[in-house]
């Protein structure tokens, strides 16, 4: 049932209630503070016959003492209903408190905006209960005192409509049910959400509450006297197997045994967890041992064994849950659970309050603790608004990041030192792109301004999109994050696609009729450079990104492949047969019919290696060709070793077609390029007409490789009066 909690319940007086905070196990300094705070509101004539919010602000006390909250948290909560009801102004208590108690009362003041946050379906806050909101989340990640204050505060609330009518109850429960328990649950506060839950179910189903009540009390006395056996027999066997774990029974609450009936069809009687034993160890490796020492002395349900220390809950949440069969086949509920653990979650972000009574802790343990907090603060926003605040903090967040918000209150992280225009792109390029300005809580402030936490930030457009090649330039500090500079690459390359496309298309055109290679495998080659279609792969040659040399070598490994996987007719006119010389030799032994494989090219120097053709005699590949490997692991047989001869100083012999404007000195400029190329003419022809005052060459040369042929026809194509060079058939 719900825990009654005993607050004084008479006049203010120093010795009695001194009495009863020591009752609470609070410390001295704790002690002396609300005993000077109570005598201050004494001396103003705050009495609680005169003033019952004073009643309410001692039981807030009682409530935040068991949560172990600081000095200043205590006072806070002690005074809050007195400003809550506007007895007293926030600005009236600087001379007589402590700065961190008034902050924390604005804080708490700031939180009323809660109360606002539309809970119904398809409902979203207009302007004013954003910017509210915004300012209240703020306010919850800077000091997480405040929320656990006003969740007291809730409750003390719960409390007091008890005898209010049944509409101020009902809603005040669905209020508790919609917004406070859930943020209770998301921070692990459970003293807090237990309480919370079983008040509004009380008053959103009084008859089932009596009922399941009712049940409990009439069989408490037999089910005490039962845990009290069980658990000393747990103590027992922990001491058998010297285990320093401290064991008792725990009591259930009215709204999780309903909501376990519901959930699991079940009536009263059937329930298993009504019985509920707790075992807290110091360690970890403790946990496991304890649950081993339960299941070998007690039957335990497989299905009921869940182990939330491997995997917790969202809300951080680590126990052992399991249950076993007790004394008469009763069910029992065990949970095994560390002090850390068992701290964490019955005072969830209370337990990690770092605030000492000598000030606040180092830097970045409170920075890691304020992480947290607003990471829960916006799940638990996400899981009670119907609207699309805190969606862009889903990803992981860490101590480099800042935490901005939109005109509509949406939140946003960026790296620290972002400015407006990483802001503006985080949103949509199209935002950032066209942005021409913009502000900060109203007021203009240039690009290079570095974004805080807490800045509400309003992007200003034109019309039309405009960045600057300056936005670039790192050493302006117009943009932090990798992300909105990618997107300012992105369109300045997609500004410059219409020409690099042209471009692109020339080239690998002019290339391919150059060498005389067809383009008649698209697929393989958009899958090759990792393209979607071809206009974007002539884009990429056109804006230096691809390299059309490496698109003609793979075209022409393609076309190598897909017609004779060994040779390349178009490459080498003839077979090269070795009758008086010795080329190539294999296995020991020359003058075989051998040819230069196409696929591979050999060079002598080479590491080279033989395979059986048919009718073709031997292919001479280099010893590291991924063709040659695909042929050697189908036909093992036809691998033989080769190697150059003594007297090999041949090529390749290949067909070019020279045609240009017929000129004086044409013949000489083109001869002059062949003897710098170390190219052999072996016959050479030409044809001119005299109409046209075109001439046209043919010659048959000897080259060593594709990439010399490539290179001959550049240059010659480049001599004036050369209208085009490619490879002849």
């Amino acid at each position: 049932m719900v825990r009654v909690r005993h607050s004084h319940s008479t006049e203010y007086n120093a010795g009695e209630t001194s009495a009863w905070l020591i009752s609470l196990g609070l410390s001295e300094k704790k002690i002396a503070c609300l005993l000077a705070a109570g005598d201050w509101l004494n001396q103003h004539d705050f009495t609680e016959a005169s003033c019952p919010q004073l009643r309410t602000g001692w039981e807030m006390v009682e409530i935040l003492a068991d949560l172990r909250m600081d000095k200043d948290a205590l006072t806070a909560a002690l005074l809050f209903p007195l400003v809550e009801a506007q007895l007293l102004e926030c600005a009236a208590l600087d001379t007589h408190f402590d700065p961190p108690v008034i902050t924390m009362l604005t804080a708490v003041k700031q939180m009323e905006a809660i109360r606002t946050i539309p809970v119904g379906p398809n409902q979203t806050p207009n302007a004013q209960q954003a910017d509210n909101l915004r300012k209240m989340l703020l306010t919850m990640v800077e000091d997480v005192r405040a929320v656990v204050i006003k969740l007291a505060a809730q409750i003390c609330y719960l409390r007091d409509v008890k005898n209010a009518d049944e509409e101020t109850r009902v809603l005040a429960a669905k209020q508790t049910n919609a917004i406070f328990a859930p943020l209770a649950n998301r921070l692990g506060i459970g003293q807090l959400k237990w309480e919370l839950e079983d008040l509004a179910f009380r008053y959103l189903h009084p008859q089932i509450y009596k009922k399941i009540a009712s049940q409990l009390e009439e069989k408490r006395l037999d089910r005490e006297q039962y845990m009290r056996d069980f658990v000393q027999a747990v103590r027992d066997q922990m001491v058998v197997e010297k285990l320093d774990c401290e064991v008792y029974g725990r009591p259930k609450h009215i709204f999780s045994i309903w909501k376990k009936m519901q959930k699991k069809h079940l009536a009263f009687d059937q329930l298993y967890d009504i019985r509920a034993v707790r075992i807290v160890t110091e360690r970890v490796q403790d946990c496991y041992a304890a649950l081993g020492v339960v299941h070998t002395s007690w039957q335990h349900l497989p299905k009921e064994f869940d182990d939330y220390i491997a995997t917790p809950k969202q809300n951080g949440y680590q126990s052992i849950h399991t249950v076993v069969l007790g004394p008469q086949g009763r069910p029992i509920e065990i949970q095994i659970r560390t002090q850390q653990m068992h701290d964490d979650a019955e005072l969830g972000v209370a337990a990690h309050w770092r605030y000492k009574e000598g000030g606040p802790a180092g830097r970045e343990g409170a920075l890691d603790e304020k992480i947290g907090w607003l990471r829960k603060i916006l799940a638990w926003q996400e899981e009670v608004v119907d609207s699309s605040l805190a969606e862009e903090l889903r990803n992981q967040v860490s101590e480099d990041r800042v935490y901005v918000f939109t005109p509509k209150g949406d939140i946003v992280d960026l790296p620290v030192g972002s400015t407006p225009l990483d802001f503006a792109y985080y949103v949509h390029s199209n935002v950032g792109n066209r942005c021409i300005g913009a502000k900060i809580s109203g007021r203009i402030v240039p690009f290079t301004y570095q974004l805080k936490t807490g800045d509400q930030v309003e992007i200003l457009t034109g019309r039309e999109p405009n960045p600057s090649r300056d936005w670039l330039n790192p050493n302006l500090g117009y943009l932090k994050s990798s992300r909105a500079r990618s997107k300012v690459q992105y369109w300045f390359r997609l500004q410059d696609r219409d020409k690099n496309y042209a471009a692109g298309k020339e080239l690998l055109d002019t290339e391919l009729a150059r060498l005389n290679v067809p383009l008649d495998q698209p697929v393989k080659l958009l899958q090759r450079f990792n393209v979607n279609s071809m206009e974007e792969l002539l884009v990429g040659i056109g804006g230096g990104e691809i390299k059309v040399t490496q698109v003609i070598n793979y075209i022409q490994s393609l076309h190598n492949k897909h017609d004779v996987p060994e040779i390349d007719p178009r490459l080498i006119s003839k077979p090269m047969q070795t009758q008086s010389k010795s080329h190539v030799v294999v296995q020991g032994v020359g003058n075989l019919l051998t040819h230069m494989a196409g696929c591979c090219q050999p060079l002598p120097g080479d590491a080279i290696i033989g395979y059986i053709t048919q009718g073709r005699g031997i292919a001479v590949h280099r010893d590291d060709c991924d063709q040659f490997k695909n042929l050697q692991e189908q036909h093992p047989e036809r691998v033989v070793e080769a190697a150059w001869g003594d007297q090999y100083a041949s090529g390749y012999e290949a067909s070019i077609r020279i045609v240009a404007h017929d000129r004086n000195g044409l013949l000489r400029d083109i001869t002059s390029i062949l003897a710098n190329e170390k190219a052999n003419v072996l016959r050479m022809s030409s044809n001119s007409d005299v109409a046209r005052q075109t001439a046209t060459i043919y010659m048959t040369l000897e080259l060593y490789n594709l990439d010399s042929l490539n290179k001959l026809l550049t240059k010659v194509s480049q001599i004036d009066d050369v209208i085009e060079a490619k490879r002849s058939q």
